[in-house]
């Protein structure tokens, strides 16, 4: 008898189940990270920040200074702007696999939405003090990682000027309709 040696069949099942359940597999599934090789995953898992959050509890509120970004790993959250009135108005409600505050890993600025859990969550921060230092110190990685943030936010700038251009043909469309 050989102890506790599994037969390499099994273990390589068994160790794909594992992987998947990992820290860094889930890091790979966000579109920011997923041009990361598996080292480079390694790295950005020691630099996240995993955090539990009870049901609708506040993340960051319109206004706030972002210092960072947010991927769900469980739960949901929802982004929210308060009106003119001060009512809340939903602008997305977000699952497991996406991501919100992207644009401050960038930026010291306001934010312009509020989040809020919905459910028992599992929020995965990276934060910009975090990036800066691993662009000092592992430039490799944190220009990997900065590629993935440009490539995704200038994906979601496409998306908005096209809206933006679909809204003003709809607005020229209905100067040109005659009044009833």
């Amino acid at each position: 008898m050989r102890g506790n040696v599994v037969n390499p069949f099994w273990s390589n099942i068994f160790r794909g189940a594992r992987d998947q359940d990992s820290l860094a597999y889930f890091l790979g599934t966000v579109p920011i990270f997923r041009n990361l090789n598996r080292r480079d995953l390694g790295f950005l898992e020691t630099i996240v920040h995993v955090r539990n959050y009870h049901a609708d509890e506040i993340i960051f509120e319109q206004g706030d200074i972002g210092s960072g970004m947010y991927a769900i790993r469980s739960g949901q959250v929802v982004i929210y702007q308060h009106n003119e009135l001060g009512r809340e108005e939903e602008v997305a409600v977000l699952e497991p696999g996406d991501f919100f505050g992207e644009v401050a890993l960038t930026a010291s600025r306001p934010r312009l939405a509020s989040a809020r859990t919905t459910e028992q969550t599992v929020l995965v921060g990276l934060f910009r003090s975090d990036l800066l230092d691993a662009v000092r110190k592992h430039s490799s990685i944190a220009s990997k990682i900065l590629l993935g943030l440009t490539r995704v936010i200038s994906d979601r700038l496409r998306q908005s000027n096209l809206k933006l251009q679909e809204l003003q043909r709809q607005v020229e469309s209905a100067k040109e309709q005659p009044a009833p």
